[in-house]
């Protein structure tokens, strides 16, 4: 019996072809906190070249993709801009047990569209030379309630109240300074911040210590279709290569 060389050749090529191709290729549905969206667009491409999995991204405040979550979502990880979603996802058994992590701790920014308004210090909020500062919602944005523990450790926060304005997000918030409805504005560093560089308006990065640490906490969902692919990209994030991407955002990452 003899085996023509050509077919030989096809069936080696077909055989090697198959070797290079991701034998489980899925696909992860991630709720994604809206200030970690930028960073989202880099590291989706950099995770789906090198794991062969695809990544569809749904962003949104993280209160309301946590109720989404509740309400039964089709969500495989969550990426909330704190811990406290997460912790009651694991609470309720909505998320399984260990997978949280600390994926990146997020930098609080006063911002202006105006390039002269916002001085390395932050000494225009003493100075009182603007109509209107804009922070997200305390009640339901993490950023939002850095913004309150800053200017109540300033102490300014009763004598500053009417000319405070509420973004329901920091997307909004970010919205709100950019079109200069709002002469500046506290939000994430992430969304002004690239490649390590802010490049336009005025800014203030606020001091750590002035707010408690933004620990920005991912989880693993018990509803994942795909609990390998997810795995996967939870891994993804915790590498240097992820990290590199993320620094490049402002982003910084807990010793612990």
């Amino acid at each position: 019996m003899t085996f023509p060389l050509h077919a030989f050749v096809a069936t080696l090529l077909l055989l090697c072809g198959l070797m290079s191709t991701p034998a489980m290729a899925g696909e992860i549905s991630v709720a994604v906190a809206s200030n970690f969206a930028a960073p989202m667009e880099r590291l989706v491409p950099l995770f789906q070249k090198e794991s062969g999995h695809t990544v569809k991204v749904s962003l949104g405040a993280s209160s309301k993709l946590y109720a989404q979550i509740r309400g039964g979502a089709a969500f495989d990880v969550f990426l909330s801009a704190d811990e406290e979603f997460p912790k009651r996802l694991l609470q309720e058994g909505s998320a399984v047990g260990g997978s949280r992590f600390v994926y990146a701790t997020g930098r609080l920014v006063l911002w202006s569209a105006q390039p002269n308004l916002v001085d390395d210090n932050g000494a225009v909020l003493n100075k009182g030379n603007f109509s209107a500062l804009a922070i997200a919602n305390p009640l339901s944005s993490p950023y939002g309630v850095a913004a309150k523990e800053t200017l109540t450790k300033l102490i300014m926060w009763n004598s500053i109240q009417d000319k405070l304005t509420r973004g329901d997000t920091v997307a909004q918030t970010y919205q709100l300074a950019a079109t200069e409805k709002a002469d500046l504005a506290f939000i994430a560093l992430s969304q002004v911040m690239r490649d390590g560089k802010v490049t336009q308006g005025s800014w203030w990065i606020v001091p750590p210590e002035l707010h408690k640490p933004i620990r920005q906490s991912a989880v693993l969902l018990s509803l994942a279709k795909d609990p390998v692919a997810a795995k996967a990209f939870l891994a993804f994030l915790q590498s240097e290569k992820a990290r590199a991407v993320m620094r490049g955002f402002g982003y910084e990452f807990p010793r612990d």
